[in-house]
Parts: structure tokens; C-alpha cells; sequence
């Protein structure tokens, strides 16, 4: 792969679309050479960045597996590059009741969503650390501070993160390397459709706007924060909702909006 001399480097998972394809558009615009790596549609993503001036390289890779993981890692570490940022963004949902839903598709999501989160850290974060530079983005959601029913394995999912970078911050507290954790709320992604959650309360009511919210991450990124909850007043009075109530509570609060209107 071709290098731009003198530009900073920004990895980016599930970077074709969505909160990712928009984190990668602002680093493009912030000067960065970006990489974004997905299972589908990386080359039109990458197109389209550059576009618009962008130094961008398209990867795409199954993060599901060892050997999407594996060949992801070689190919950023054979690079001449550093990694100054390295957002780990990929990840699906797989909505309804949990006993419906495929065995399959539930221990996919947990490869990939928390699988290849691990595998790419471990990876790439001691180049990172041996330099003594570099901010990664651990993107987890607002789920995380709740109970998710209806959605159970990627809410579970997307708290191990929370969990997992708030430690690995206090880790690298010494080391020049920062970590951030992304809570976003219902965001205008393709999350809904591929989760099967269309028929949905949250799925039809008013979400986020995805360029606003990775705007808001890279500036939390950049001042080296430790999470932010991005996106709308809503997700913020969540939040600091779910410190305080008790668990049953919550969880009956988010499956009114994540449990399918057919089931009702």
C-alpha cells in the first residue's frame, strides 16, 4: 500500500458505512490517510471518500473470523505507517426474543462485535504503546448502561466493551496511548434492517444523525476522553438514568422499545 508522506494514520472498522463510513469522512477532512476495513462495501466507501480529496485505502476483511483478524493486523503492521488512531467501530445486531433467535448469527455477533475488538487490540496496541502515541475509539452504546431484552446478545455485547476499555484505559494511563468509549444511541445506520428490527418502536422513531455523532467522536477522541455519550439530549438523561435505577426497571424501559410490535 502507497503511504501519504506527512499524514497522519486512522484505522477504521465498519468504516463502509453508517457512524464509521462518517468517522472515516472526518478524519479524511481532518487531514488523516484512513484505512477502513469492512465485510462489504469498502471499495464503493472508499470511492466515494476520495471524492472529496481523501487519502483513503480500502480493506475488506471478515472480521468475524481468526483469519479476517489475523490478515487485518499483518497488513497495518507491515505498513511504514504508524497508527494514530484506531477506531474499532465494526459490529451488527441481531434483534428479537432470545430463544427465537439463530444460535449462529448470536455467536457471529459476539466474534465479531467483541472478538475481533480483542483480536485487533492485542494486535495492534503494542506498536502503539512502544511508540507512546496513538488513540484508539472502542465504539460501545448507549445499551451498554442497560439491560437490552430483545436484542439481548448485542447489548450484552456492546457493555463487555464499555467494561473493556474503561480497564485497558487505566492500563495505558502512562503510556501516551488514550482510550475512549463511544456510546451512541438510535442512529440513521443500516443497524436496524441487518439486526431485523424494523418492526420496532426504536427502529420507527427519530434517531440520530450519524455525521453529527462522529463529529462528536472525534472530538472526543482527539481530547482524549474516556467515553462519551453522543447524539441527542435523550441519550445523555439515559445515562445518567441507568446509574440510578434498578435493574428491572431498566431493562423493562428498553423493551419497550426493542421488542418486535408482533410480539406484543
Amino acid at each position: 500500500m502507497n503511504t501519504e508522506a506527512g499524514r497522519k494514520f486512522a484505522v477504521i472498522t465498519g468504516g463502509s458505512s453508517g457512524i464509521g463510513y462518517e468517522f472515516a469522512k472526518v478524519c479524511a477532512e481532518e487531514g488523516f490517510e484512513v484505512l477502513i476495513v469492512a465485510d462489504y462495501g469498502t471499495d464503493a466507501a472508499a470511492e466515494q471518500l476520495r471524492a472529496d480529496g481523501a487519502a483513503v485505502t480500502a480493506l475488506p476483511a471478515d472480521l468475524s473470523t481468526f483469519e479476517g483478524n489475523e490478515g487485518v493486523a499483518a497488513t497495518i503492521l507491515q505498513r511504514s505507517q504508524p497508527v494514530d488512531i484506531l477506531a474499532l467501530n465494526a459490529a451488527v445486531g441481531v434483534g428479537g426474543a432470545f430463544l427465537e433467535t439463530d444460535l449462529e448469527r448470536d455467536l457471529a455477533l459476539i466474534q465479531l462485535n467483541i472478538g475481533s475488538v480483542i483480536h485487533l487490540s492485542k494486535r495492534l496496541l503494542p506498536a502503539m504503546v512502544t511508540r507512546g502515541e496513538g488513540r484508539v475509539m472502542i465504539t460501545s452504546s448507549i445499551a451498554a448502561t442497560m439491560p437490552g431484552p430483545y436484542y439481548a446478545t448485542y447489548a450484552a455485547s456492546k457493555a463487555y466493551l464499555l467494561s473493556f476499555a474503561e480497564a485497558i484505559r487505566y492500563e495505558l494511563k502512562d503510556t501516551g496511548v488514550s482510550v475512549t468509549a463511544l456510546l451512541p444511541g438510535p442512529t440513521d445506520t443500516e443497524f436496524f434492517d441487518r439486526a431485523r428490527m424494523q418492526d420496532t418502536p426504536v427502529a420507527e422513531a427519530r434517531k440520530d444523525d450519524p455525521a453529527e455523532v462522529a463529529r462528536d467522536a472525534f472530538q472526543a477522541l482527539m481530547a482524549g476522553d474516556d467515553k462519551v455519550v453522543v447524539g441527542s439530549v435523550k441519550n445523555l438523561l439515559q445515562a445518567a438514568a441507568a446509574r440510578l435505577a434498578p435493574e428491572q426497571f431498566k431493562a423493562a424501559r428498553h423493551a419497550a422499545q426493542t421488542k418486535p410490535k408482533d410480539q406484543e
